[in-house]
């Protein structure tokens, strides 16, 4: 009798801590991906259903979405065209046709699934006088359809270099007029600053980030990947520094966030087999409300939530309200009110009323 009884509260037990845990599991699993670009380096892409599939999949409810600011061009002496940026057989260029690819497709969508996304507006060159102008002209052709600006292009270590035309950088006087226009559209922007460049372990593009931070403190910027990136980190350790250069822009700048996608998470984040480094897990808990994770996902959407169950061992390492913020709050909190909710009645986009 008495081992029935240690069996039932055994199993009583192991019940109620399996229900806790999908419990928590399922909690953390409604997530807001806020890194997701709708086409790859050629523009091509897998389409607005097969991203609502893989969305659905890995619990995604609504992703901060964007194109690709540049194209690989296929040049005649190719022996075929190009499958990859890093390829050596041709340049990339500035194509701004990735944001009517991007509207054009939401816009054929039904209402409730074009409000599971949040669009940005990324097909700019970072270096050209105009940029600000043609954001502004975009916002009125698709009124009432963008959420941000971005992902900016600038310092992305071999990108850069493949790309034709002038070093785009943090500060650059086309980017600071861009920034001002978001302030005043209340559009957050995410910005791809690299802090420091190949064979370099110092930030030395710190400056320029730090410039256009506290040059527009009524902007709302997000850092993507923590100003790193994967062709720099697979190459060389990775900065040992980077949570205290973090820490210390969170502390200086309110209006950062950081996102943690992509480099972050395969290169810093975690120790191996060992679990979540200390430093950035303690970073992480101290400013909870400043950190957002994506899928950096690149026209192609298999493997979305692959990508975010990624994270599972630094949620694991956090309670349920801090887990909570990084997966959905946080990049709901970034967004302006319309985007971070649901479109008021008749204030869809003009284009898609017609």
């Amino acid at each position: 009798m008495r081992s029935l009884i240690m069996t039932i509260l055994l199993s009583t037990a192991s019940f109620i801590g399996f229900t806790q845990a999908a419990e928590k599991n399922a909690e953390r699993h409604a997530y807001v991906d806020a890194h997701l670009h709708y086409v790859n380096f050629m523009q091509e892409t897998d389409g607005t259903q097969k991203l609502l599939k893989a969305m659905d999949k890995a619990g995604v409810e609504k992703a901060w979405i964007f194109g690709l600011p540049v194209i690989k061009k296929w040049e005649e002496s190719a022996p075929r065209k190009p499958r990859y940026y890093l390829g050596d057989e041709a340049p990339l260029y500035y194509y701004s046709g990735t944001d009517d690819i991007l509207a054009r497709d939401l816009l054929s969508l039904p209402r409730e699934q074009r409000e599971r996304f949040a669009p940005f507006i990324s097909g700019i060159n970072p270096t050209d006088m105009n940029a600000a102008d043609q954001i502004e002209r975009l916002i009125e052709r698709y009124p009432g359809l963008w959420s941000g600006i971005g992902e900016i292009l600038t310092r992305h270590d071999a990108l850069t270099g493949l790309t034709k035309g002038e070093t785009p950088r943090a500060d650059h006087p086309a980017l600071m007029k861009v920034y001002k226009l978001a302030a005043r559209h209340q559009l957050p922007v995410l910005l791809h600053s690299n802090l420091s460049s190949l064979r370099e372990d110092e930030p030395i593009y710190l400056p320029e980030l730090e410039n256009a931070l506290s040059e527009n403190p009524k902007t709302r910027f997000v850092l993507a990947h923590a100003g790193t990136s994967e062709s720099i980190e697979a190459l060389q350790k990775p900065m040992k520094k980077l949570p205290q250069i973090l820490e210390g822009l969170l502390a200086r700048y309110p209006n950062l966030s950081i996102d943690l996608s992509w480099s972050v998470r395969d290169h810093y984040l975690f120790e191996g087999d060992k679990g979540v480094d200390a430093e950035w897990l303690a970073l992480i808990k101290k400013f909870p409300d400043r950190f957002l994770l994506g899928s950096d996902k690149v026209g192609r959407f298999a493997g979305l939530d692959k990508n975010l169950n990624g994270y599972e061992r630094l949620l694991d390492k956090l309670d349920a309200d801090e887990a909570r913020k990084l997966t959905r709050d946080n990049a709901l909190a970034v967004l302006p009110a319309r985007a971070a909710g649901t479109i008021a009645l008749g204030d869809e986009p003009a284009l898609a009323r017609q």
